[in-house]
C-alpha cells in the first residue's frame, strides 16, 4: 500500500537523477501501438512494452492526443501542471472529459470517470517514469562491462511504499534474473531507480553482492472484478525474500500489473538505430 500522497514526477528531477537526455524515453513511447481497454486490468504486465493505453479512452484520437502530449512533456521537461494546462482544453473538446455515461464494446452503459487532473496525473506520472527508467536502463546494459552491478534506490520517505523500501541498497548483478521482474517502476506513482556501480564502487562503499537464486517467487492475486460479467481478474506478482537494514526477515512485492521491465530490447533497437544513422 502506498503511503502519504506522491511528490508528482518532475522530467527535469528525472533528467538530473537519472543524467539523460530524453531521446532514449521518447523512443520507447514512440514505439507503442495504441490499444483499447475499458479496465486497466485488461492489459498487465509486458503488454504495456507493446502498446499504449488509457482505461476507457475508447477512441484512437483521444489516445493519440494523450501519447503526443505525453511525448511534447518529456522532449520539452514540461511539469505535471503544464502537461494538465495543455492538455485538459484538447481532452474537453474531444468530449472526454469528467463523468459520463460510456457504452462498452458489449452494448452496456456505465457512468464512468473519463478525463480528470487526478486522472492525468496519474498517466502522466506513470509513463514518464516508465520512458525514463527504460532509457536509464538502456543505457546501463551498454556499460555493463564496466558497471555490472546495479543496486536499486527507493526515496526513504514517509510516502515510500513499505514494501519497495525493502529493496533499498539491495545490488544484483546486471545479468540476474530478477531485474526482469523488478526494475522500477513497480507500482502506479512508484518512484524507485536503479544505479549502475563498478567493482571498485562496490568495494568503497563496501556493498554485498545479492543472489536472487531461491528468493523469488511468483503468485497470482485477484486485482478486482469485471462489474458487468463478474469476471475476476488476475495478475502475476513477483516477491522477493530478502532482509532488512536489521538483518530482520522482509519480503518486497511487485504492485498488480508491474510485473516486468521497461525497456526490454531498447538497447539493442537503440544500437540498431545509431549504426543505420
Amino acid at each position: 500500500m502506498a503511503g502519504r500522497k506522491a511528490k508528482p514526477v518532475n522530467p527535469a528531477d528525472l533528467k538530473a537523477i537519472f543524467g539523460l537526455e530524453p531521446e532514449a524515453a521518447i523512443e520507447y513511447l514512440k514505439g507503442k501501438g495504441y490499444t483499447i481497454t475499458w479496465n486497466w486490468q485488461e492489459m498487465l504486465d509486458k503488454a504495456h512494452e507493446q502498446a499504449f493505453t488509457v482505461a476507457k479512452a475508447m477512441r484512437l484520437d483521444v489516445l493519440s492526443d494523450i501519447r503526443e502530449a505525453l511525448e511534447t512533456a518529456l522532449q520539452d521537461g514540461k511539469t505535471l501542471q503544464q502537461f494538465i494546462t495543455d492538455l485538459q482544453p484538447v481532452l474537453e473538446a474531444q468530449g472526454w472529459w469528467g463523468k459520463q455515461v460510456l457504452v462498452d464494446s458489449q452494448g452496456d452503459a456505465e457512468l464512468v470517470q473519463l478525463g480528470s487532473p487526478r486522472r492525468l496525473k496519474t498517466i502522466y506520472q506513470t509513463n514518464l517514469q516508465s520512458s525514463y527508467m527504460a532509457g536509464r536502463k538502456a543505457a546501463m546494459e551498454d556499460t555493463a562491462e564496466t558497471h555490472p552491478y546495479w543496486q536499486y534506490i527507493a526515496v526513504m520517505d514517509g510516502m515510500t511504499r513499505p514494501s519497495h523500501a525493502m529493496l533499498n541498497g539491495k545490488v544484483y548483478r546486471h545479468d540476474d534474473p530478477i531485474w526482469s521482474a523488478i526494475f522500477p517502476p513497480n507500482g502506479f506513482n512508484c518512484r524507485c531507480r536503479v544505479t549502475a556501480l563498478s567493482e571498485a564502487a562496490m568495494k568503497r562503499r563496501g556493498l554485498t553482492l545479492a543472489y536472487s537464486r531461491g528468493t523469488v517467487s511468483t503468485d497470482t492475486v485477484e486485482i478486482g472484478t469485471n462489474k458487468r460479467t463478474g469476471e475476476i481478474y488476475t495478475a502475476a506478482v513477483t516477491r522477493v525474500r530478502t532482509t532488512d537494514a536489521n538483518g530482520r526477515p522482509v519480503v518486497f512485492s511487485v504492485d498488480p500489473g508491474f510485473n516486468y521491465a521497461p525497456g526490454e530490447g531498447l538497447a539493442e533497437a537503440l544500437r540498431r538505430k545509431r549504426e543505420a544513422a
